[in-house]
């Protein structure tokens, strides 16, 4: 078996933890606000390395996002990654899963067309995006290449006769092992390993030796009316930042006195 492609589909994100929002569009206002990569997505990169030096295979970055988002996959290279490729073009803006996942599909294909017969790819998601938290791209991306998924992957094995061996969470304290054929798409959890930091090395050759090669919709010779806006089955109506609604309430005196206090208020509002 060999492993040719590996496939980290990354997001940039904006590096804070309060947004603001455009009221008259709803969309995110970016300008002026640092943007990192989704820090799920680090653990997919650090994966796809770690199969690459483990096996074999060369690991390919690729996202979908304004020119700006070649900043991510620089980082991305620097860590590690062999190639970078960035889907930017007006076209795609507006785009929800649905369409986010098509044109991602759309740019795989388009690398996959030299892949030979007895040569296999996966493809690694970070599970969600700390922007939107749908964890819907993943899944959909998997549908649209017609393959194999496993979402929420805790621990993974390379196994021999072209198949990957995993664990995946399965409710709060419980693992169920699933194993299939590649090619496979996996959305990994953050406990699965520890992304590494880009070297000074790693950092200079991200900038001076490597390319992140832009992808246009003509280029994947995407129909416009299933990318961007136009492809989007889903609306915005509303973004907000929730509003604290609760109360804080002091306890003081010793812990018998405050833990009785804690349950009264408890019962009182019929918690327990």
């Amino acid at each position: 078996m060999l492993i040719v492609k590996i496939f980290v589909c990354i997001k940039q994100v904006p590096g804070v933890s309060e947004v603001k929002i455009d009221p008259k569009t709803n969309t995110l206002v970016r300008e002026g606000i640092p943007s990192i990569i989704n820090p799920h997505d680090k653990h997919a990169i650090e994966l796809g390395i770690s199969i690459r030096q483990k096996y074999s295979g060369e690991v390919i970055a690729l996202s979908m996002g304004p020119p700006q988002a070649e900043t991510a996959l620089r980082e991305a290279l620097a860590m590690g990654a062999d190639k970078a490729y960035l889907l930017t073009d007006r076209a795609f803006a507006g785009a929800d899963t649905l369409a986010t996942s098509h044109t991602l599909a759309l740019g795989i294909k388009k690398l996959l067309r030299d892949l030979k017969k007895n040569e296999d790819y996966i493809v690694i998601c970070g599970t969600q995006a700390i922007d939107g938290d749908t964890a819907q791209v993943g899944p959909e991306l998997a549908e649209e290449l017609n393959i194999p998924q496993i979402t929420y992957v805790l621990k993974f094995e390379l196994k021999e006769n072209n198949k990957i061996l995993v664990e995946r969470a399965f409710r709060s304290d419980e693992v169920v092992i699933i194993e299939t054929k590649l090619p496979a798409l996996i959305s990994v959890l953050k406990e699965l390993n520890m992304p590494r930091n880009p070297g000074v090395k790693g950092i200079v050759n991200a900038y001076s030796k490597k390319q992140v090669i832009s992808l246009s919709a003509e280029d994947l010779g995407a129909d416009k009316s299933e990318i961007g806006l136009n492809g989007s089955q889903t609306e915005v109506w509303r973004i907000f930042v929730p509003q604290r609604k609760g109360k804080h309430i002091k306890l003081e005196g010793t812990i018998e006195e405050m833990s009785q206090e804690l349950c009264n208020n408890l019962r009182e509002d019929k918690i327990i």
